[in-house]
């Protein structure tokens, strides 16, 4: 796990403040407060440590040019935002976005924020990702989730953003985020379960599906 923030609120306000108004140094502190946070992240989306390097620059040579549009409020998740979409550019030039219909449309075809028959589960699967002996099968599988489910579930149970931040950093409402995570929790469930040993199913079955 990454660990959380480690500026103080008004510390950070203020280097974002000073970085905004062309305080490199101020800007440099904000990179290595969040570089390790944004690596991790892109690559768990794209797969390949070298594009996650050039990613993860570009998204913060992205938000140095942007920081006179941040407007306040989680400056993690604004960040986030510019990592996603600059990794979902990424994924499109390398013809690895997912085309085919991932969710429930209305009639409109607008993407519906939540079915009926979804639930909102307080259960994760963060404890199966601290597992030391399981990391590396429960990150080949998040890699074969479609792009739109793994990167929900990689912001709130991987790298613990709550909903709000997540769905400010993905730029949708929060019960999108909450009707895509049970999605993405359901598929995680299926697939460890496919490939854990019979007496662990039960737990991954507690801490993936409740619904």
């Amino acid at each position: 796990m990454n660990p959380r923030n480690q500026l103080p609120q008004m510390d950070e306000e203020a280097f974002v403040k000073a970085a905004s108004n062309g305080d490199l140094d101020a800007f440099n502190q904000l990179v290595l407060e969040y570089q390790n946070l944004i690596y991790n992240f892109i690559y768990s989306l794209v797969g390949e440590p070298e594009s996650a390097e050039d990613i993860t620059q570009e998204s913060f040579i992205k938000a140095y040019q942007k920081l006179h549009s941040f407007r306040g409020g989680s400056f993690r998740s604004w960040l986030m935002r510019i990592a996603t979409n600059s990794a979902y550019d990424f994924l499109r030039r390398s013809r690895r976005y997912p085309t085919q219909q991932l969710f429930l449309e209305d009639e409109n075809g607008d993407e519906m924020d939540s079915a009926p028959w979804l639930a909102d589960p307080s259960a994760s699967v963060q404890d199966v990702f601290e597992q030391n002996e399981l990391l590396k099968t429960v990150f080949t599988l998040l890699e074969e989730l479609p792009n739109a489910y793994r990167i929900v579930l990689t912001l709130i149970d991987v790298h613990e953003f709550d909903y709000a931040e997540a769905a400010q950093a993905l730029n949708v409402p929060i019960g999108t985020v909450k009707s895509r995570l049970v999605r993405a929790r359901l598929q995680m469930k299926n697939k460890l379960s496919s490939v854990l040993p019979e007496d662990s199913q039960t737990d991954i079955t507690n801490l993936c599906l409740a619904v």
